[in-house]
């Protein structure tokens, strides 16, 4: 059995301070749910302060980013090295806000990727189709591009490790949502994807989150799905009580 991750994006949001008193109530709030891997990913600053909150619960730390050297003359940029050493555990790559406003391609996501699991870090890989791509019918040539370039020639004990995010961008903090069948179909599609390239054993084992204005109200129809095994969640990841809302979807 896949374990449910629920994962949280505070994106640009939040300072040290802020971000210690959201992960307080998230655990308070938390405490007696079982059976679900929570994750908070704060912006870069928050990390050191945000993890020594989360000393002593069982909530994870992630990253937003990384840059796939391990150091160098990179002025602005954060190795998988320097994230593991703040005690991250997870890191989020390709998603749809860096591919846009940062030009990331699918190759150069590839390298990050790579460089996660070099480090021991565990990498919640992106992938999504537009408004435009899905009302032209394109979802499935889109996604399936997407996961050819993320995994292929990767070894099965290195697929294991990675963790597929599916966020329709046209569902990102806009308050539409795609419905369960709707996410439903492409989960199943990527976990056949991933078949394809490393074996049913492999991709049967690999957790695949929906992405795309996940909240308290709709977490649970998601959540029951067969292939959807947890939520990237945006916005309502920014209040405790929302988050924890997500997170006691049971």
């Amino acid at each position: 059995m896949r374990t449910p991750l629920i994962a949280g994006n505070w994106k640009m949001y939040k300072t040290p301070e802020e971000g210690v008193d959201l992960v307080r109530g998230l655990i308070e709030q938390t405490k007696d749910v079982k059976d679900v891997e929570i994750l908070v990913c704060p912006p870069f600053p928050c990390l050191a302060a945000v993890g020594e909150a989360l000393s002593g619960s069982s909530i994870r730390l992630g990253a937003q980013n990384l840059y796939p050297k391990a150091e160098g003359a990179y002025t602005g940029e954060v190795s998988a090295g320097m994230l593991k050493a703040l005690g991250c555990s997870y890191v989020i790559l390709g998603h749809s806000e860096r591919r846009m406003y940062f030009f990331e391609t699918d190759a150069f996501i590839r390298e990050k990727t790579d460089a996660a699991l070099d480090a021991g870090l565990i990498p919640i890989i992106c992938v999504g189709e537009s408004l435009e791509e899905r009302e032209q019918g394109r979802t499935f040539d889109r996604v399936g591009y997407q996961m050819d370039r993320a995994v292929q020639g990767m070894s099965p004990d290195r697929a294991k490790n990675v963790v597929i995010a599916y966020e329709p961008i046209w569902a990102i903090g806009t308050g539409k949502t795609a419905t369960d069948e709707q996410a439903q179909e492409v989960h199943a599609f990527i976990r056949e994807k991933l078949s394809v390239h490393h074996g049913k054993e492999v991709a049967e084992a690999i957790r695949i989150l929906y992405g795309g204005s996940v909240k308290p109200a709709n977490a649970a129809g998601l959540m029951s799905r067969p292939d959807i095994d947890g939520g990237l969640v945006g916005g309502a990841s920014l209040k405790a009580d929302s988050f924890a809302g997500i997170v006691n979807y049971k």
